[in-house]
């Protein structure tokens, strides 16, 4: 098995934020966690009561006080919860694990930063079998809170991985037995996706679509058939949701 360099899993003592009633509920009934405190506004007195064994300190602000230190219902839904940085582990102690499973699928994203599209990208992933995501340190967003929130939990259980070098770690994949599959718009449509068990999906932004050296590195190139609009000029998915495509292809052969 190829190496992947860089610090084993250690025990973090970092905190962490996390809002949104799905992220927050998640972190809760993660038991890997240790959690610090949980802020609520008056509409969700309900679910701290129910959470009061599970949190060492529960706070309840008044809705406005609440909003004028964590903003308003929209972005927090009234939830905020202060907990440990949960271990996660390195890229090598990963895919050590990932060697056991009979089917394995990694989802690559190429200079996508939209948190919003990574935590739906997340979420598909915990719902089709993917336990790891793969982005570059250089362009991509950290795990801030916006982003577990649009995970809406699934950052409980997807491992998020940012390497200094996207290209020699597929490099490093092929060398695992993982073949490279890269979703490009200036493809052919594929009627049909034939996966290996051992598979990385690579997607790139919207806009520019995977770049030339990332691309070399794919083994395939394949586009998801579509209908195009030329009337409205839509001619593209939108990258979460041409990864959730993906995924389901992978996950029902």
């Amino acid at each position: 098995m190829a190496k992947f360099y860089g610090k084993k899993s250690e025990k973090l003592d970092v905190n962490q934020t996390i809002f949104g009633f799905h992220s927050v509920k998640a972190a809760i009934f993660n038991k890997k966690r240790q959690h610090l405190e949980l802020i609520v506004n008056e509409n969700q007195r309900d679910f701290a009561l129910k959470n009061k064994e599970k949190i060492r300190k529960i706070t309840l602000l008044d809705n406005k006080e609440f909003k004028k230190k964590f903003g308003g219902e929209h972005t927090t839904q009234g939830i905020v919860l202060i907990t440990k940085e949960v271990e996660k582990p390195s890229l090598s102690e990963f895919l050590e694990n990932e060697d056991k499973n009979t089917k394995s699928v990694i989802v690559v994203l190429d200079q996508i930063t939209d948190p919003q599209n990574i935590g739906s990208i997340m979420r598909s992933c915990s719902m089709f079998g993917c336990k790891g995501i793969i982005v570059a340190k250089d362009n991509s967003p950290e795990l801030t809170p916006s982003l577990l929130k649009a995970a809406s939990g699934a950052a409980e259980i997807v491992n998020y991985f940012r390497v200094t070098n996207l290209k020699r770690t597929l490099s490093n994949l092929k060398k695992n037995d993982y073949w490279i599959y890269g979703f490009d718009s200036s493809n052919k449509d594929s009627n049909e996706i034939k996966f290996s068990k051992k598979t990385v999906l690579v997607f790139g932004s919207e806009g520019n679509g995977i770049r030339d050296l990332v691309k070399k590195e794919c083994d395939i190139l394949l586009k998801i058939k579509s209908q195009p609009n030329i009337e409205f000029q839509i001619d593209s998915l939108n990258v979460s949701n041409a990864t959730a495509i993906a995924l389901y292809e992978f996950y029902k052969q």
